[in-house]
């Protein structure tokens, strides 16, 4: 059992922090900037809350800061405060590892490649964990959570969270446009749930490349202006929708010419 100090208590520290506690660690405390926050989730726990550095115990076997990436640089130097030989680790997916270099002795990264919400439970032991630094106890940490630990230096991490953008935020966002276009016909997002599930069933087995379907990549002109006069009072969908349907068809294109 290792005893964890929590920084941060969004939709990530909620569920690492129940993750940890559910694989036998302890959590000594939680902060965040709002105190209700860091209560909130520190009774669930059973732990210490709060809203100042100062109060974070001196010392425990890991300070994981699960926190806005834009604070890092402004919370890490109090933290590290009279902590100088504590492992310190963030969990942010593009921000450098040598971001503690300056204040702390140990320290890393662990970053859970997943998207989460306060509402859901995930199993936590199936989501892959990136990990950076050359203490072993960061390794360790992060098989007692996850099946899935890789190494991977922080110039690649940028690299995999790109690309997570790109197959998580991003089309997420499009469900929200297409959400929004059925509204308008008074029709419920949930018939698009058949045809959600069987595409991400898909590219289990096929390249995301052989998976595609659709006018754009047979390029159908007529379909695809016929679709885009549509969108003419959301001129940012449209684009999205032109942008997307070249870059489908230029792929598909690409993909021939191998």
């Amino acid at each position: 059992m290792l005893d964890i100090v929590l920084l941060g208590a969004g939709r990530l520290a909620t569920n690492l922090g129940k993750a940890l506690v559910g694989h036998g660690h302890r959590v000594k405390a939680v902060y965040s900037r709002t105190l209700a926050s860091a209560q909130a989730l520190a009774d669930r726990l059973e732990c210490p809350a709060t809203d100042s550095i100062r109060e974070l115990p001196q010392e425990a076997d890991a300070f994981i800061l699960s926190i806005k990436d834009d604070a890092l640089a402004e919370v890490i130097p109090h933290l590290s405060d009279g902590r100088r030989q504590q492992l310190m680790l963030h969990t942010a997916g593009s921000v450098d590892a040598d971001i503690f270099a300056p204040y702390a002795e140990r320290y890393g990264v662990l970053y859970p490649m997943q998207t989460f919400s306060k509402e859901r439970e995930v199993n936590f032991s199936e989501i892959p964990v990136f990990i950076e630094g050359s203490d072993p106890a960061i390794r360790s940490l992060a098989e007692s959570i996850s099946r899935r630990v890789y190494p991977l230096a922080s110039a690649d991490r940028k690299q995999l969270h790109l690309a997570a953008v790109f197959a998580s935020n991003f089309v997420n966002h499009c469900y929200a446009i297409s959400a929004d276009i059925l509204e308008r016909s008074g029709l419920p997002f949930s018939v698009m749930l058949p045809l959600i599930d069987e595409t991400a069933r898909k590219v289990h087995c096929l390249h995301p490349l052989d998976a595609q379907t659709g006018p754009a990549i047979r390029y159908d002109t007529d379909i695809i202006s016929m679709q885009a006069s549509l969108l003419e009072h959301q001129p940012t969908a449209k684009a999205i929708y032109e942008l997307m349907s070249q870059s489908i068809h230029a792929c598909a294109g690409q993909e021939k010419r191998k």
